[in-house]
């Protein structure tokens, strides 16, 4: 029987178009196994703690530089206008990444990423597939209920109008989006009524 390489551990990362150390880690390779593979030209380096196999497939454009983003931040959820373009319901694409940390974690400021500080970051908190990466994003009524909460008051209710408009997987869940607002004591009920009666 073949014995695994150290290098064909990582095999199972080779898919994504990013990974990174942590999730090497994870793997049993740390950084500077990582860094050797760099130099023999195995991996692409692309930022501080983010890598890429020489031979992965390339990704679509359009959401390129978000899965990078994400990917280079520890504990970070795709949110607010972020997670609006990604579920359909804003016009244009944000010009920055918007990316949720949790409130006790700090992250060095990077450009074309807006941070935001959450207390409850796995309320509504899931993971979707974007251009063959797995990514963490908070849920379509967690993105309103947020939306409300921290974007205008237009930009929140063209997002609720278009998701109560939205048919099939894409429906909104009226039930969840009500328990996320009341637990975020965020009064979005006559928003709701208004835009369903």
């Amino acid at each position: 029987m073949k014995k695994t390489t150290q290098f064909e551990k990582l095999a199972p990362l080779f898919q994504q178009p990013y990974f990174n150390s942590k999730e090497a880690k994870n793997l049993g390779i740390g950084t500077s196994l990582l860094h050797h593979y760099v130099k023999s030209g195995q991996l692409k380096w692309v930022q501080r703690g983010v890598y890429q196999y020489t031979e992965a497939a390339p990704i679509g454009f359009r959401w390129q530089d978000l899965i990078l983003a994400i990917t280079s931040i520890p504990h970070g959820v795709i949110c607010l206008n972020s997670a609006l373009a990604i579920y359909e319901l804003a016009e244009v694409m944000p010009r920055e990444h918007w990316i949720g940390i949790p409130h006790n974690r700090s992250s060095k400021k990077k450009a074309l990423i807006k941070l935001i500080h959450f207390r409850n970051i796995e309320l509504g908190k899931t993971e979707i597939e974007l251009e063959r990466t797995r990514v963490p994003i908070f849920d379509r009524e967690r993105t309103i209920v947020d939306a409300f909460r921290l974007l205008s008051r237009e930009t929140a209710i063209k997002a609720l109008r278009t998701a109560l408009h939205q048919k099939g997987t894409k429906k909104l869940d009226l039930i969840k989006l009500e328990r996320y607002a009341k637990q975020l004591r965020c009064n979005i009920a006559p928003y709701i009524l208004s835009e369903t009666t």
